[in-house]
C-alpha cells in the first residue's frame, strides 16, 4: 500500500476533512486531523447543508454513513414570497425528498462524521500557521509554538487556507457579491410573523436587487442570508463598516424600507450576523509540480466558490471520495502519481461547478430575477 507506515495530516475538521479522514482511516491508514476550533462542541455558524446524489451522498455512502445522514437530515419544502409577504409559490416536501438533498445542520454533520472516527483522530485547538520540509517529512506549525510531523499533508482548511501557497500561486478572487448571514434564536417567539410565513419550509424572496433566503429549522435557530451585489459606491473593504449587529440592522432596515413589516421584525430579532464578501479560488492556472513532499488541497482550500448552485460542500466531498480512492486503490505506483490524478480529475469537475455557480450568481442578481421563475 502506498501509505503503509506513513502518517497523514489533514488540516481542518470541516465536512470534507472529516469525510476524507474517515475514508482513509477505514482503509487502515494513520490519519490525524488538526482543527482550530477549541473542541467538538464549538458551534459552527452558517446555514444548513444539502448533500447531492452523485457527489456528497456518494462520499457518505462509501463511508457507510449515508443512512445516518438521511436519519439526521430534514427534507425541506419551498415557499416563495414577494416584498409584501404575499405567497407566490409553496410546496411541502414529499416522501421522495427524504432522499433528495435533505438539509442537515452543520454541527449535526460534524458529529456524524466524528462518531465514525477513532476518538483521538482530531486534535482540537490547533491554528495552523505554516509548513516546512524537515528531515524528508513535513513539519507542521501551529500557534503557541506547537508542531507536528507528517509524511503527507492535505489542506482542508477553507477558502483562506495558508497551506495553499505550497500548491499554487493563484490568489482568491472576490466575485462582487455580499452575503449577510443572520441567526435568530427562538424564532417562533422573537419573529413570530416571519416564522409563520416560512411555514416550516425554506423561504425565498427577491426584489430591488436583494435576495433573502431563510431556513426556520436550522437546529434550534432560524438562519437566513441577505444577498446583494456590492454597491459601486463601496470602496474595497467597505463592507467591514458593517461591524456590529446594530449597524447591520440599520443598513437592512434602510435597504428594505418598502418591504413588509415582517422582514423588519426578522432583522430586529437577529442575535448575530456574519458579513461575507463572496469569493472563488480560480482554477485557470496549473498547480505547482515542484512540491518538495506530498501535499494537496481539497474542498474550499482547493476551489472555493459562492453558494449559488449548492456545489461547494458537494464538490469538496467528491474530492474526498476521489482522493481517498486514489490513495488506497493500489492503482498508482507513487503517492505523487495518485495525487496528480486526483488533481487532474478535480480540475475538471470543480471548474464545471464554478462555471455553474458563476452563471447562477449573474442571473440571480439581475434586477428582474424572481425565485418564482424557478418553479414555473
Amino acid at each position: 500500500m502506498l501509505l503503509k507506515n506513513k502518517t497523514i495530516a489533514i488540516l481542518g475538521a470541516g465536512p470534507v476533512g472529516l469525510t476524507l479522514a474517515t475514508l482513509l482511516q477505514q482503509a487502515g491508514l494513520d490519519v490525524t486531523v488538526y482543527e482550530r476550533d477549541g473542541d467538538a462542541k464549538t458551534r459552527i455558524s452558517g446555514g444548513t447543508l444539502d448533500l447531492h446524489k452523485g457527489s456528497g451522498q456518494e462520499a457518505l455512502k462509501k463511508a457507510g454513513l449515508l443512512e445516518r445522514y438521511y436519519a439526521l437530515a430534514k427534507p425541506m419544502g419551498r415557499t416563495v414570497v414577494d416584498e409584501q409577504g404575499n405567497v407566490l409559490f409553496s410546496k411541502k416536501p414529499g416522501q421522495a425528498e427524504q432522499y433528495d438533498n435533505p438539509e442537515i445542520n452543520r454541527n449535526d454533520l460534524r458529529q456524524l462524521l466524528l462518531d465514525s472516527l477513532a476518538g483521538d483522530t482530531v486534535v482540537w485547538d490547533r491554528k495552523f500557521t505554516g509548513l516546512e520540509e524537515h528531515n524528508e517529512r513535513w513539519l507542521v506549525h501551529f500557534e503557541n509554538d506547537i508542531h507536528a510531523t507528517a509524511d503527507v499533508v492535505i489542506g482542508a482548511n477553507g477558502g483562506m487556507s495558508r497551506a495553499r501557497k505550497q500548491v499554487t500561486d493563484a490568489d482568491i478572487e472576490y466575485t462582487g457579491t455580499v452575503i449577510l448571514q443572520g441567526e435568530v434564536v427562538q424564532p417562533e417567539r422573537n419573529c413570530a410573523e416571519f416564522y409563520q410565513l416560512c411555514d416550516n419550509t425554506i423561504l425565498m424572496a427577491s426584489g430591488e436587487g436583494y435576495l433573502l433566503i431563510a431556513n426556520p429549522e436550522n437546529g434550534s435557530i432560524l438562519s437566513y442570508n441577505v444577498i446583494f451585489k456590492k454597491p459601486e459606491e463601496w470602496a474595497q473593504g467597505t463592507e467591514s463598516d458593517l461591524q456590529n449587529t446594530d449597524t447591520i440592522i440599520a443598513f437592512l432596515s434602510n435597504r428594505f424600507a418598502r418591504w413588509h413589516a415582517c422582514y423588519h421584525q426578522l432583522f430586529r430579532a437577529t442575535s448575530s450576523f456574519v458579513v461575507w464578501p463572496t469569493r472563488k479560488m480560480p482554477l485557470d492556472k496549473p498547480w505547482k509540480t515542484n512540491r518538495p513532499l506530498p501535499i494537496t488541497l481539497v474542498g474550499d482550500a482547493a476551489h472555493c466558490m459562492p453558494p449559488f448552485a449548492g456545489q461547494g460542500v458537494n464538490t469538496g466531498l467528491l474530492d474526498a471520495f476521489v482522493l481517498s480512492d486514489n490513495l488506497t486503490s493500489g492503482k498508482y505506483e507513487t503517492i505523487q502519481a495518485a495525487i496528480d490524478d486526483y488533481e487532474r480529475k478535480m480540475f475538471g469537475y470543480a471548474t464545471a461547478a464554478q462555471r455553474e455557480t458563476s452563471q447562477n450568481e449573474i442571473e440571480m442578481l439581475l434586477p428582474t430575477f424572481s425565485f418564482q421563475k424557478l418553479y414555473q
